[in-house]
């Protein structure tokens, strides 16, 4: 088992994750991050730590849709190992449903 960040992290993108991960495996996109699923040691430090509820285990249904996503962007995008500022808007996009069409597959800023 392995964790995988969701739809709920596009256009937050809190971080509050990766300052916890002790393996950095999170990587960065420019409106979410994913984890990368070979590298998640499945300790699960990182799910209570997200403001917007977006990091699931991929034996929740509700992430089974995202493992191959993280999978593909976690080879893509760079690593981060800190965490950065969150967008100025995050907090008005953490509860709002239905983000996916909003996700941009451009890398991020480490």
């Amino acid at each position: 088992m392995t964790y995988v960040v969701t739809e709920n992290c596009i256009k937050c993108k809190f971080m509050d994750c990766v300052e916890v991960c002790p393996v950095d495996c999170f990587y960065v996109g420019e409106n979410m991050l994913v984890i990368h699923p070979d590298e998640c040691i499945d300790c699960g430090v990182c799910e209570p730590e997200c403001p917007a509820e977006a990091i699931l285990p991929d034996s929740d249904d509700k992430a089974a849709s995202w493992v191959e996503q993280n999978r593909t962007y976690a080879t893509q995008w760079p690593n981060i190992t800190r965490k950065g500022e969150p967008p100025a808007d995050a907090d008005e996009w953490k509860d709002k449903p239905n983000k996916l069409a909003l996700f941009s597959p451009e890398p991020g800023e480490p």
